[in-house]
């Protein structure tokens, strides 16, 4: 194997973002109940660090605990892609979450909103042909 096949990044393992400390129950509420993911068990040896990890697919979302941090001043996000982007809109309305336009993306649909700890969420759907 050729040092560049060697070096080639193959994928995203996790993505973890940040919740304050002490509110993994509202978050299994949020990411688990609201969202519908899948909650996997931490390795016993990162347990004592607080947060919780859910599975997205065949990746993660790590979330870990942190104080002091103003989530909604940040672009940072995780998108995931959905199969009815309108079916989310409702579904997260419904729970009162604000929805925010995205900048238009050809061959996409999107939206974004933030999370209850102000994490920049986007949902993103590709457009299905004829769309613009």
């Amino acid at each position: 194997m050729g040092e560049t096949a060697q070096k080639a990044i193959r994928a995203i393992h996790h993505v973890q973002i940040t919740i304050p400390c002490g509110a993994e129950d509202e978050a299994r509420a949020f990411y688990g109940e609201v969202l519908g993911l899948h909650e996997i068990e931490k390795p016993g040896a990162l347990r004592s660090r607080g947060g919780i990890w859910f599975s997205v697919g065949n990746r993660a979302l790590h979330i870990g605990v942190e104080d002091g941090v103003n989530r909604r001043l940040t672009k940072a996000h995780v998108a995931y892609e959905v199969a009815d982007l309108a079916i989310w809109r409702q579904l997260l309305e419904t729970h009162g979450i604000q929805i925010e336009q995205s900048i238009p993306v050809p061959g996409f649909e999107r939206f974004e909103f933030r999370d209850p700890f102000g994490n920049r969420v986007e949902l993103i759907e590709p457009a299905q042909s004829g769309t613009p």
